[in-house]
């Protein structure tokens, strides 16, 4: 199986694992936390960053939180799961492996009246992060479903191959038009698109140039789910000043290390063993 998710990363830019990857307490337990924040109850005494969606705001709307893991302490201990950190140096070979942002992400079943704005707009996460890392950083996002993720449940859709594409377009996350003409997509390649569903408990890896959306939710459910930002050593903070997405890289708490070790927020100083294939 090592080898096999390394291979699907590295060729279509993204892997999906389906079964359960990570503790079913730890995920309920982040579930739980999760309606906590939205409802406004933070047990660590401190709220999220500011967010597109705050307490109050529309139920029916795509909620999308940012740093949630400041407000909870079971948020806080899922991100923190050497399992993730595993994987992702397992398919990068990485010697180290951080958290550096995470994003709490709540897809409510589409209204009655359709008005519901709950579309992600196809989008590259690198158009987002390149004033606050080096061009070559490595950069990749643990998406973990806190929910059963199902066809209909509106799930992420990667686009294959599109990671070696570089800057295909950039896109935009909140656009509720899931548009790809705007995309340059090369002559020897196509547009597939494949839907990342999965068990509760399940999670998928993608690098920071795979484009990626998702559709409106037209279950009866919520789709809950935790998109968890990592580096690996082979990354440099661009943001010397520290108060872009970096400013909170030595805060243990708040971006640990999931794998390896480090000196400073650019240097690795020890790791553990290699994973072998």
């Amino acid at each position: 199986m090592t080898q096999d998710i390394r291979t699907r990363y590295h060729h279509n830019g993204f892997c999906i694992l389906k079964k359960p990857v990570l503790d079913s307490d730890c995920v309920s337990a982040a579930r739980q936390g999760m309606d906590m924040i939205r409802a406004g109850e933070y047990d660590t005494g401190t709220p999220p960053e500011p967010s597109p969606w705050n307490p109050g705001d529309d139920p029916k709307a795509l909620c999308k939180i940012e740093q949630p893991q400041q407000a909870n302490q079971a948020i806080r201990a899922l991100i923190g799961s050497s399992e993730i950190g595993k994987l992702a140096a397992t398919i990068t070979g990485a010697k180290m492996v951080q958290v550096w942002w995470v994003q709490l992400l709540y897809k409510p079943p589409t209204s009655d009246d359709g008005t519901a704005q709950t579309r992600v707009g196809w989008h590259q996460d690198w158009n987002y992060w390149r004033t606050t890392w080096a061009p070559s950083s490595e950069l990749l996002t643990a998406w973990v479903a806190l929910s059963e993720v199902t066809e209909t449940s509106g799930p992420m859709q990667f686009v294959a191959g599109s990671h070696a594409w570089k800057e295909a377009g950039g896109g935009d996350f909140f656009s509720q038009h899931i548009d790809r003409s705007s995309f340059s997509v090369p002559e020897d390649q196509s547009w597939r698109e494949i839907p990342a569903v999965m068990e509760a408990g399940g999670l998928s890896l993608h690098d920071k140039r795979t484009l990626h959306g998702s559709g409106q939710n037209t279950s009866d459910e919520p789709r809950c789910s935790l998109a968890i930002h990592l580096r690996t050593d082979k990354s440099r903070p661009a943001d010397s000043e520290g108060h872009g997405l970096t400013r909170f890289i030595d805060d243990a708490d708040m971006c640990p290390i999931i794998y390896g070790g480090r000196v400073d927020s650019a240097f690795v100083v020890a790791a553990t063993p290699e994973i072998s294939a």
